[in-house]
């Protein structure tokens, strides 16, 4: 019993019901598949052969491949495709053995000087949810979809060993299974029964492998996890181990979304080796035979559209209230905030990505960022996002790390070896990211993701390993104010705790404030004892869009549409952003301070995109100029407002010349009481400051500025302060 699990993988013929497996001569398997690859036509009327073509192509190209249609076989000979799904570890090689035949017919080469051919094999059929692959599916050709999340470097993997008896130089040549199988080394040498009685007999193990008479291919480990939006809730992301081979190998990077058609086979891990109680117990891992990428859709998602959805969803873009629409279905349980609703609803949409000539990239998504008090609903609005979005991931600031948003490069357990394993931003490219407590994150972390919402890809150096992922998805973040709630008596510089470096980078800042005011508190309880009183209710509310239509709509515009600027609404973003920028060129003279939200080029880019994505809504390829307005006020009711509220004081009064002159000499003290590198208390500072008969108000505004400048570093909760340089 023991002879059964040699080697590392099982495959085979099972019989299935207690049929005995059907025998088919291979030489008529693999002349089928030679006569598949010259004669298909996908018309029968049209001249032009498929994949003969292609193979012609590919030779010439020095690319040894053929990508093959399951649905194509299937059409030509039924029989034939259901032999390669149910048996695809024999099919596949005389597939492959016919395919180079095929070539050498059309090239004219001889058999034996043509390269071997690798058949790739693609499908449209429904592919299978990851966590349902089981035991029943060993040997079978199955089709999953997932997220690349780690990949090993190139491996060298040997297809026929060349064996030489170190005794008598008897040569033997050893076939090696694929995949993850191994060869057996014969022990003894096999010579001849008259050269078997001699004495001199060749000793035990004699063989060695001759590498340079070997045949080897290129092989790689992959990582397929399941994706954010197909895990149940409570439950880990199932991964499942793939390995790749030829023309496969570094085809796709981590983080891609792909579906993947292959093998269900297992093998002996080496954490079950000399462990007695493991001897029957193997490890599932698919051999992949062909994968393309999940790209459904600018959003890489799975969401395909019936002709009668496309029809309704083009009537509702045609309706002139879609916008108002949209916008009321976004988080109908929180009340008010139409400006927010209106931003998250281009969020969703975004804006069109562009290629530039010399082959750089302009970012299309909307990043987002609420800032206020407590229970304003922002983290409920982060959550509606979360489930609305064809793509989505939600992490908080608290509980994420910089590895854990971008990428991290850890060590794979089974082979030792380094390999990349891909973050929260990787994980949604395509789709939102959702930060909530986006204040509580480290300064060291929160910069990490600078280059992942500008350029949209995460650069990766690290164990000698230096690649370059993708992170195209739009950044939805909330924080609170340093204080918890937002203070009116303190500038919004004192009120926001981030560098103008990762401010730049939202399209729309919005400041949202719990005003005490007794209409609009009266109406707000009226509206959360009605959500409390009819939760029982899964109907939308009369003129909103259901959160399903809602998400496949978004799906639809993002694929099918990608507008551009009219002549004209060119010319009006031009004139605001140079008129934006005089006011606030004339803040800072009034105040002598910089702003705290700076205005630069990206603003401008920012309402282009809050303008395509309002366009994109509508189904419009065209911006026009009422896109471009209500782009412009969006953005005027936010990161604006934001910035022309850096202007007044405790009192709301405009920052003087003279408190200008106190901030001025508060920090030349500050440079004079603070050595470089050096610590001081915040109290200390201030009572020296105060001792001077100066406004103890100019010091902090100066310490704030100092800070933003990074001269200065808050330690010990904000209560030390250390100077940078």
């Amino acid at each position: 019993m023991s002879g059964w699990d040699e080697g590392r993988i099982v495959q085979g013929d099972f019989a299935v019901g207690g049929e005995a497996p059907e025998t088919t001569d291979p030489v008529v398997i693999q002349r089928k598949f030679r006569e598949f690859l010259r004669e298909f036509r996908e018309d029968p009327q049209s001249t032009y052969f498929t994949y003969r073509e292609q193979l012609i192509r590919h030779v010439n190209l020095h690319k040894h491949y053929v990508e093959v249609d399951m649905d194509h076989i299937a059409s030509y000979d039924e029989d034939l495709a259901d032999k390669l799904k149910t048996n695809p570890s024999q099919y596949i090689d005389l597939f492959e053995a016919g395919a180079r035949e095929a070539a050498s017919l059309l090239l004219g080469t001889p058999a034996d000087e043509m390269s071997a051919i690798q058949v790739q094999l693609v499908t449209n059929a429904r592919p299978m949810d990851l966590r349902n692959l089981n035991s029943s599916m060993i040997t079978r050709l199955v089709v999953v979809p997932g997220i690349l999340t780690s990949a090993s470097k190139v491996q060298t993997k040997a297809t026929a060993l060349y064996l030489q008896c170190r005794d008598c130089q008897t040569a033997q040549k050893v076939i090696v299974r694929p995949g993850f199988g191994g060869a057996q080394i014969p022990r003894t040498c096999p010579r001849s029964g008259a050269e078997a009685q001699l004495k001199e007999r060749c000793s035990l193990d004699p063989f060695t492998i001759v590498g340079e008479r070997s045949t080897c291919i290129d092989q790689q480990t992959l990582k397929l996890q399941e994706a954010p939006e197909a895990v149940p809730t409570g439950e880990m992301p199932r991964t499942l181990l793939m390995t790749v081979d030829r023309d496969l190998v570094e085809k796709y990077t981590t983080g891609t979304r792909v579906v993947v058609v292959g093998i269900y086979s297992v093998f002996e891990s080496r954490t079950s080796r000399g462990d007695s109680r493991a001897v029957a117990v193997r490890t599932p891992y698919v051999r992949v035979l062909g994968m393309r990428l999940n790209d459904e859709g600018s959003g890489h998602t799975t969401t395909t559209f019936t002709p009668e959805e496309e029809a309704d969803f083009r009537d509702m873009a045609r309706d002139p209230e879609v916008y108002q629409r949209l916008c009321s279905s976004i988080a109908p349980a929180i009340y008010g905030f139409d400006d927010i609703k209106k931003a998250v609803a281009t969020l969703l949409f975004g804006g069109s990505r562009k290629s530039l000539p010399d082959g750089s990239r302009l970012r299309g998504d909307v990043n987002v960022l609420l800032l206020g008090d407590p229970s304003t609903a922002k983290s409920q609005m982060l959550k509606f996002v979360e489930r609305c979005a064809p793509i989505a991931v939600y992490t908080s600031g608290k509980g994420s790390s910089a590895a854990g948003l971008t990428a991290a490069v850890i060590r794979d357990a089974s082979s030792g070896e380094f390999v990349l394993e891909g973050g929260a931003m990787v994980l949604a490219d395509g789709g939102v990211v959702c930060i909530d407590e986006f204040d509580k994150m480290r300064e060291q972390d929160r910069v990490a993701i600078h280059e992942a919402m500008e350029q949209q890809t995460i650069s990766i150096a690290k164990a000698g390993i230096t690649t370059i992922l993708n992170s195209r998805a739009a950044v939805l973040a909330a924080a609170n104010p340093i204080f918890g709630r937002y203070d009116d008596l303190q500038t919004p510089a004192d009120n926001i705790d981030f560098q103008s470096t990762i401010l730049s980078r939202f399209d729309m800042i919005f400041i949202v404030r719990d005003t005490r005011e007794e209409h609009r508190d009266r109406t707000m309880a009226q509206h959360i004892v009605k959500i409390h009183m009819n939760a029982v209710s899964t109907e939308a509310p009369e003129g909103e869009i259901g959160i399903q239509t809602l998400k496949k709509y978004v799906a639809f515009c993002r694929q099918k549409c990608s507008p551009r600027l009219s002549d004209r609404a060119a010319r009006v973003l031009q004139n605001h952003y140079v008129a934006v920028r005089a006011r606030v060129k004339e803040i800072e003279q009034e105040t002598s301070l910089p702003p705290t939200i700076p205005i630069t080029v990206r603003q401008l880019e920012a309402i282009i995109r809050i303008a395509e994505a309002l366009a994109k809504m509508q189904l419009s390829s065209v911006v026009t100029d009422s896109h471009v307005e209500e782009a412009v006020r969006l953005f005027n009711a936010s990161t604006v407002d934001a910035v022309n509220s850096g202007s007044v004081i405790g009192d709301g009064l405009p920052v003087g010349q003279d408190i200008a002159r106190d901030i001025a000499r508060a920090e030349e003290f500050l440079r004079r009481f603070i050595p470089i590198r050096g610590k001081r208390s915040v109290k200390q500072v201030e009572d020296g400051f105060a001792a001077l008969g100066s406004n103890v108000y100019a010091v902090r505004k100066a310490i704030a500025i100092l800070v933003q400048r990074e001269e200065l570093q808050f330690r010990n909760q904000r209560r030390v302060l250390l100077r940078l340089r």
